[in-house]
Formats: structure tokens, sequence, C-alpha cells
């Protein structure tokens, strides 16, 4: 690998800077993604392996980060499971058949992953020729409960309510369905990491939604079973957005890696999670809205306040689509220069 920064700080090896990707980093504030949004929907974006690798690759060649991350949804997994999945231009997923009922969770199935997302690991395997080793690849899943969400509601949501209530009114059913969502994603995880993916990210977007005792019962349960099965395979890094109570608990997974969003400082993340994990995140996607100055100088305090091991520079969630490109380029450039400047390279002696 030219560029291994990321697995390194994965493991924990001294580097010469820390690494810098962006969540959503291939998609909707570039202008050459925009343009193959005008000539293919989203799913065949998703689903045509030559145009998720170059939606994949984008961001590599344009803004210059340390990793890709896979061009695919999180959604991709019901989909496969037998639900419909529509996702709707500037309003997001809807589920036009979401799953409320006893019959309901009988429609669903365990699919083979290699029959029903085969594109997906046809899209690895020609990112992986293209990137020719030069930057890793990370593969990546919804969390069972962040995908139960969208298959109880049915579209998104802020609160998540129906699918709250569900797990609390029918909880049989409930841990039915997330250890059905959990055996899938374990086997779409495993095929994607034998396609060529170098890490693992686990995307939790709504933990936050859950307090302390049901994240652990409804979420980390299953989360905990998914590192378990390829911890020893890869990297793996948990993204639990709003999940900051439990990075104690997180970290004791196994888990290589631990996202952190925008609320936590990285004092308390650190001391939260112990030594032994890398942490990532954690600037405001907003804050690539200002000007550039203020930018550099708010990643170089964040830079300083990790600290330099055992860190991956990021958002603390997914990049906006009204950010300029200049921006998320001075954002990645600025780690760059952190690290080429010689100040603070003690972190990494």
């Amino acid at each position: 690998m030219k560029n291994d920064l990321l697995l390194k700080a994965l493991v924990g090896k001294p580097a010469e800077r820390p690494p810098v990707w962006m969540m959503r980093q291939a998609g909707r504030y570039l202008p050459q993604y925009m343009k193959l949004r005008e000539q293919y929907g989203f799913f065949e974006r998703c689903q045509i392996p030559e145009l998720a690798c170059e939606i994949t690759l984008q961001p590599v060649d344009i803004i210059g980060v340390d990793a890709a991350i896979l061009f695919s949804d999180i959604l991709v997994v019901p989909q496969a499971m037998g639900l419909e999945v529509q996702l709707i231009e500037s309003k997001g997923p809807f589920l036009p058949d979401p799953i409320r009922t006893e019959a309901d969770f009988q429609r669903l199935s365990i699919p083979d992953v290699h029959e029903k997302l085969q594109y997906v690991f046809d899209a690895i395997r020609l990112i992986k020729k293209e990137l020719n080793d030069r930057v890793p690849l990370i593969g990546f899943a919804g969390a069972p409960w962040t995908i139960l969400c969208y298959m109880v509601q049915g579209k998104g949501s802020k609160t998540f309510d129906e699918a709250k209530a569900f797990c609390y009114t029918r909880p049989q059913l409930a841990h039915q369905l997330l250890q059905t969502i959990t055996d899938t994603t374990i086997a779409y995880l495993e095929a994607q990491v034998e396609a060529g993916a170098d890490v693992i990210q686990i995307f939790d977007s709504w933990g936050g939604l859950l307090g302390p005792a049901d994240f652990e019962a409804i979420s980390l349960k299953y989360i905990r079973q998914i590192v378990n099965r390829l911890k020893d395979k890869v990297p793996v890094i948990i993204f639990a957005k709003g999940a900051w109570h439990a990075l104690e608990s997180m970290a004791a997974t196994g888990a290589q890696g631990l996202g952190i969003d925008w609320c936590i400082s990285p004092q308390t993340a650190r001391s939260l999670a112990g030594n032994k994990v890398t942490l990532q995140g954690n600037f405001d996607p907003a804050k690539l809205l200002s000007p550039v100055a203020v930018i550099k100088k708010e990643v170089k305090e964040m830079l300083a306040a990790f600290g330099g091991e055992r860190y991956i520079v990021n958002l603390g969630h997914g990049i906006l689509p009204n950010v300029p490109v200049d921006h998320a380029r001075v954002f990645v450039d600025t780690v760059k220069e952190w690290g080429n400047s010689g100040k603070n390279n003690t972190h990494f002696n």
C-alpha cells in the first residue's frame, strides 16, 4: 500500500501524520458526481460497478484523501432481504411496505448475499484494481438498529418514534428482526472483505436516539456480533453518532476504531475510550462552510487536541452538499501540512 496511514493509525503504528478522509466524501458536493446524478438514478449508481467505482475514486483524485470509501448505501441490505427501497431526491429513503407485524416479518429472508449483492463485490474488485494500492478501501454497512429504524419507520425521521415503539411494544419480534439483519450484515461484510475491502466501518447513524441501557440491548449487542466476526480479518471502525456515553463499551468490542461526532471533546472521548483504540472525527461538517482561514485554524486546533497517536481526522458526520470543493480540499491539505511542518511530530515518533 503506497499510502497506508489509515491502516497504521488503526493498529497504533507510528506514522508521519494522522490520515484524513471524510464521511460521504464520494458524492453530492462534487460537480463530477452531480453530472452522473443527472444521468443515472441513485440505485443505478450503486448497482453499476463501473459507476460505483468512478464515484468512489473521485474524492481520492480530486480532494486527495488518504482512504477511499465504497460508494453504496446502507439500505441495500433491506433491499436484499426483500423490502422495496426507494430513494427520493431531496426527500430521502422511502420503504412503502415497512415491517410492523409478524406477517410483515415473515416476508423477509436472509439472502444469499452473492446472489443479491454481487454488484457490490464486483464494484469493490474494480475499485481495488483502479486504486492500484494508492490508498486503502473502506467497506461499510449500517448497524442493525439503524437498519431496523428504516425498515419499521418506512422513511427517514428525526426521532424514529415508530421504530422505538416497535422495540418497546413488540420486543420479541424486534429482536428477531435485529438478529436477521445482523446475520445478513455479517455475511455481507465478510463478502466485502473477501472482495478486497481493507477496513470496515459500521454506521449506527441513529444510535444516539437510544438511552444507555437501550443502546446496549438494542444496538451494541448486535454490533458486537459483527465486530467479533470481522475484527481478526480487517480493522473495524464503529461510528455510533450521539452514543458517546457508550465509548467504553464500544472500545471493549475489539473494534480498532471509534468515530465520534462534534458534541464531545477529544479529551472526554479519549478518557472514555482508553488508549487501545483509535479515535476518528470530529469536525462539525457545517464548519466547512466557514472562511478558509477559519477552517485551517479549527483543523489545527482539532489536531492539537487529539494529539497524534491513534487518531484519524474526519468529520463528525457526512459532508454537506453545499460545501465548496475548495473548502473540502483545505480541510485535507491542512492535515497534510500539519504533518509536514515538523510541528507536533513528537506525537508520531
